[in-house]
């Protein structure tokens, strides 16, 4: 063993302070508002012992604080008998590793946690089902080492921060929210369904990738395009002259009710119908429209296209192939653009708005709006440096007090052409709805806040085939979408801590946590769990109690490395132990 491996396994205290969480409600984390002290286990040969440097509070621990053990990843658990544990966003220290895994992990490796993990297909997400870290020091086995997807956790590059670190996790998702996550090709062995109208004139041809279908049924197709499919498909299925009331069971009897991993619809000529067609789309499937006249807005299932990733194409051409692939379907802020952020004055919000502002050939005109003046305030003071420094404006708008409409200021500061993009921070179908409204005809709207699966919005689908425009969304996050954000970080390209507003010690942990709750401060709230005593302070309280880690920060009053040092200073935490 190293001299410095040594060193840290001597550090290990006896035991660890711990919030756990015993049922529903606040008033079930910890004991007596207190946390609790454990005794520090010893790692099976299976398992480490790793040290909680970090963690940044997240809003979705709200929905598992107000369920308890009926939140849909605790699968029922009884909490008082089996404790949970918060904080997903989170970044370790290995202090000990057992026997199996020393050719793996060395002791002093930093590495942030990669939530959002299954096993055997089942979501067993850190910080849910498995308890997560707010805890100074815990074991760390299969159960996050061995997933699906290999381990759960990243390893950290020393030139990053330790709140850097812990912010991986909420920026993954952000930078998920613009890589492509639809399928944009048919789906392989898949099944299809292609839907014409009768007595067409147009001559419609599917020279590409039609081949990969296992089976195609066809209603009311020319005769020419079902020729063309006859000779390339294995199974051609014919059901011609379908009423709208015949396409459930159409499904039922082909796809099990799983729905059409891919539908072509020709010429559609009636909202009615695509509503019904659109929700026969399987989970990551397509609905490719080809047309040339408008059929009135759809009642979109918004819910599905976030968490079930369906994806609307189309052209006005008669090449069905033309409608797939990255080249036609952009996933990205448009370059120059103008792009709008609903309801994006929180954490994720500004992280949405930081990212646009920062990214290379980005958006020129930003407009971030929110219900919250002081918010709208602090997104200003913020991000004026770096705005200035990016070439971009910037312009903030509250619906509640302004005197005209959004729609009005989007088209005042468009031209009335409409934005490029609009995203959407707010779970809440009307707002969505309102918002597609704010695009141009080639924009494209992403829905970033997840709504139930079944929630419709009236949407103008009509436009994704006339004009290109685009309907995406996400959910969660992969550790490559982490590992992405690191580079950037590393390269400067983008500063993850600049969304930190307040900080707390181990014992403020749960203050912080209803101050998250009640959105008492404009930004993420970071606990350093080896501080113990450290109350919750807002970065504009710093000069007032801890003025040598205020002269740290950046400008706008921001987090940095060099404020992260200075504060383990003040509490007597040696910089070079916390980033071993």
């Amino acid at each position: 063993m190293t001299k410095a491996k040594k060193m840290i396994e001597q550090s290990i205290p006896a035991q660890s302070l711990t919030w756990n969480m015993y049922g529903a409600g606040m008033e079930n984390i910890g004991r007596d508002d207190k946390p609790e002290l454990f005794d520090i286990p010893q790692p099976k040969d299976d398992q480490m012992l790793v040290r909680i440097d970090a963690v940044s509070l997240c809003f979705s621990d709200y929905k598992l604080i107000l369920q308890g053990g009926n939140h849909p990843k605790l699968y029922g658990r009884d909490l008082n008998k089996e404790p949970g544990r918060l904080g997903h966003e989170a970044v370790l220290t290995i202090m000990k590793v057992g026997r199996n895994l020393q050719n793996q992990f060395q002791v002093g490796e930093r590495y942030a946690v990669q939530p959002d993990i299954y096993q055997n297909g089942m979501s067993t997400a850190y910080g849910y089902t498995i308890p997560g870290g707010l805890i100074q020091y815990h074991l760390m086995g299969k159960e996050m080492l061995e997933t699906d997807h290999g381990t759960g956790l990243l390893k950290v590059s020393d030139k990053m921060g330790i709140a850097e670190a812990a912010l991986l996790e909420p920026w993954g998702c952000v930078w998920a929210a613009y890589t492509q996550r639809r399928r944009l090709t048919p789906k392989e062995d898949g099944v299809m369904w292609i839907i014409g109208q009768p007595q067409m004139s147009r001559n419609y041809t599917f020279t590409n990738s039609i081949g990969r279908q296992s089976t195609v049924i066809l209603t009311n197709v020319p005769s020419a395009l079902a020729e063309q499919i006859r000779g390339q498909c294995a199974q051609v299925i014919i059901r011609d002259n379908l009423n709208i009331s015949d396409y459930q069971g159409l499904s039922q009897e082909l796809t099990d009710g799983n729905g059409f991993d891919d539908i072509v619809v020709l010429e559609p000529h009636s909202a009615e119908a695509l509503n019904a067609i659109s929700k026969l789309i399987a989970r990551r499937g397509t609905m490719n429209m080809m047309g040339q006249s408008r059929v009135g807005l759809v009642d979109a299932d918004v819910g599905r296209l976030h968490y079930d990733y369906i994806a609307f194409i189309g052209n006005a051409g008669t090449e069905i192939a033309d409608s797939y692939g990255e080249a036609r379907n952009r996933c990205d802020l448009m370059p120059e653009g103008v792009a709008v952020f609903v309801g994006s004055g929180g954490p994720m919000g500004q992280m949405h708005v930081q990212r646009a502002i920062e990214m290379a050939n980005g958006p020129k005109t930003l407009i971030v709006t929110d219900v919250n003046d002081q918010r709208l305030a602090e997104i200003e003071s913020r991000f004026a440096a770096l705005t200035a420094q990016n070439g971009c404006t910037l312009y903030t708008f509250n619906p509640t007090t302004a005197k005209g409409t959004l729609y009005d200021f989007v088209m005042m500061h468009t031209g009335s052409d409409g934005a490029d993009d609009v995203v959407v921070n707010v779970p809440n179908a009307q707002v969505m709805k309102e918002a597609a409204t704010l695009m141009n005809q080639n924009g494209m709207l992403v829905l970033f806040a997840g709504v139930p699966n079944g929630t419709l919005a009236p949407v103008d689908l009509s436009d994704v085939y006339l004009n290109n425009m685009q309907y995406t969304g996400t959910s969660g996050l992969t550790i490559e979408d982490q590992r992405i954000v690191m580079e950037n970080a590393v390269a400067g390209n983008i500063a993850p801590a600049v969304c930190v507003a307040a900080i707390s010690g181990m014992n403020a942990a749960k203050e912080g946590l209803q101050a998250m709750i009640d959105s008492k401060y404009p930004g993420k709230i970071l606990v350093f769990p080896q501080i113990v005593d450290m109350p919750l302070y807002g970065l504009d309280e710093l000069k007032d109690v801890l003025p040598d880690v205020a002269a740290q920060l950046g400008a706008g009053n921001t987090w940095t490395v060099a404020a992260e040092r200075a504060l383990f200073a003040a509490y007597g935490i040696e910089t070079e132990e916390c980033a071993a």
